[in-house]
């Protein structure tokens, strides 16, 4: 009697108690293997959660839902926060995500499921993690094979779950390759141009996102929609550097160039800071410049050209076996020039040139020639070395700031000279981008100067370790950092940004928040999509 009270049949109540049963024990498994680190856990699952599962399970996916065994999706590459979901959609395709994201949001505001879209895991923060929500795995999408399209003006049609990887192989077929990079091609269509796509070409090219002609869209009311410049043009600039709030992308027309065979590969060291960034912002202003052009801090290391000599070779080997690099802080200018081989004499006239205009410390320039595929996938080198030693999936509380030109020789005085002037935990890259080359229409926020720079500190924290390689010691110095640019009223940016309240969020997207609040409230009514952000979360609310 009290089942019909219900409205539920007796094979619907068995399948509920049978699956609340399955998602309890889930749930303490993975509460348990997580340790719940710094996440806001209760005791109980929603009965409410529990009853929209139940209903998707009956849904009729070409892909599968996961309700066991869903670890991988409760961490990412930060490796800090472990947020367990109750199930996992792994979609074949985008009827299958649209379908889900529809039921959710069906159910109305009193669910409180949340939804993330998971693309390689790289994320930092949490991201792309779901606490007690749906996490989709967007690798999983099947959709149509690439479509290459050659002529005036080519392009790539992918699925938003490809990795960048295969669409460089793929494209590199016809002779083409996209124009912008990240440093790691082992990343999803999706999660790039969810958040930018910066590297090397940003300069030149703008990020990944200023180099898109077409998406596909599910949005937070799991509407698939097509969307460009010239057709729903609104939601196209929204979800570009969106972070994933207004809606999941399945597909993006990706703009193509010829692609070159060869990469002439640069690096040079500077002990002062106001020459290596004279001489840095002097490149980026060039026409016929380099294609590519990073740099690096190096902090407190020694023997820094003998660890180079495994890929570059020296100009001047008796030169550079008498620089000495102990104990001193340099400042590492690494550029790039494509070419193809018949181009080679002409490549060496005109990076010759470059070079005779650049006041580098003259014994430390080291030169190296290497294909363009062994360019953009030298990081997965390095990952296969630290995967082999067990330092790959660590911790990695990464702090990536977007500073102005005006304010950066403050910053690196503070920072460099002060904050981290006795070592670091990793990488730090830092070189300037021009603004003319972002598009401002796009939800990414930058700062508002025609040159600004990325400093991006690429730590890693070893498990269970103490001192200077602890996750708690690097956090402390993030805070320092970034106690630093408020304290100094630094208009600095973060890129790949993570705030915990919405306050601070508000701050971030400054005179951009309306138009960010007004696209939620369109495409994403109920705030269901990328709950790892903590933009939109109602108070009170366990979900992240």
């Amino acid at each position: 009697m009290a089942l019909k009270l219900f409205g539920f049949s007796k094979h619907a109540i068995l399948s509920f108690i049978k699956i609340t049963i399955l998602l309890i024990l889930n749930f303490m498994i993975n509460k348990a293997d997580s340790g719940c680190n710094n996440s806001v856990i209760t005791s109980k699952i929603s009965i409410q959660h529990c009853e929209i599962l139940t209903s998707l399970q009956s849904q009729s996916f070409d892909g599968h839902l996961s309700l066991n065994h869903n670890e991988d999706a409760a961490k990412d590459f930060g490796n800090i926060h472990h947020f367990p979901p109750l199930a996992v959609l792994h979609p074949k395709t985008v009827s299958d995500i649209s379908r889900a994201i529809k039921h959710v949001f069906e159910k109305g505001s009193d669910s409180e499921l949340k939804v993330a879209a998971r693309g390689h895991g790289h994320s930092l923060q949490g991201q792309a993690q779901a606490h007690q929500g749906l996490v989709i795995k967007m690798e999983s999408l099947k959709g149509p094979e690439m479509k290459i399209q050659t002529g005036e003006f080519p392009y790539v049609d992918v699925s938003g779950g490809e990795l960048w990887i295969n669409i460089l192989h793929e494209t590199l077929q016809y002779g083409l390759a996209p124009k912008s990079w990240t440093d790691y091609l082992h990343l999803t269509v999706g999660g790039t141009l969810s958040n930018a796509g910066i590297s090397g070409q940003a300069f030149k090219h703008g990020p990944q996102i200023n180099n898109i002609f077409q998406l596909e869209v599910v949005t937070g009311k799991g509407e698939v929609v097509t969307c460009s410049e010239n057709q729903n043009a609104d939601l196209f600039h929204g979800v570009l550097g969106g972070l994933g709030q207004f809606g999941i992308i399945t597909r993006a027309r990706i703009s193509l160039e010829p692609a070159p065979k060869m990469v002439k590969w640069i690096r040079v060291l500077y002990s002062d800071f106001s020459t290596f960034t004279r001489d840095q912002e002097y490149l980026i202003s060039l026409k016929d410049t380099f294609d590519y052009i990073e740099g690096f801090v190096i902090i407190n290391r020694t023997g820094i050209l003998n660890s180079w000599r495994l890929s570059f070779d020296p100009k001047d080997p008796l030169q550079a076996s008498q620089f000495s690099s102990d104990g001193k802080t340099f400042y590492c200018l690494e550029m790039a020039k494509y070419f193809k081989p018949d181009e080679a004499e002409v490549m060496n006239q005109s990076v010759d040139h470059l070079l005779s205009k650049l006041s580098y410390i003259q014994p430390t320039l080291f030169l190296s020639e290497v294909s363009y595929v062994e360019f953009l996938d030298r990081v997965h080198v390095s990952e296969m070395k630290l995967r082999a030693k067990g330092l790959w999936d660590v911790h990695h509380p990464w702090l990536n700031l977007l500073i102005p030109r005006s304010e950066i020789h403050d910053f690196a005085k503070q920072v460099f000279g002060n904050i981290l002037k006795d070592t670091s935990n990793g990488p730090i890259l830092i070189y300037p981008v021009n603004q003319t080359r972002w598009n401002s229409k796009t939800s990414l926020v930058t700062p508002e100067e025609d040159v600004f720079y990325l400093v991006a500190f690429l730590t890693s924290a070893i498990p269970f370790s103490t001192g200077e390689n602890s996750l708690e010691y690097i956090l402390n110095q993030n805070r320092r950092i970034l106690d630093f640019c408020t304290h100094a009223k630094l208009n600095v940016k973060q890129y790949l940004a993570h705030y915990t309240t919405q306050e601070e969020w508000q701050t971030h997207f400054g005179s951009k928040w309306g138009a960010f609040v007004g696209r939620k409230r369109t495409y994403d009514p109920l705030a269901l999509l990328a709950p790892g952000h903590r933009i939109f979360q109602k108070e009170g609310s366990t979900s992240i």
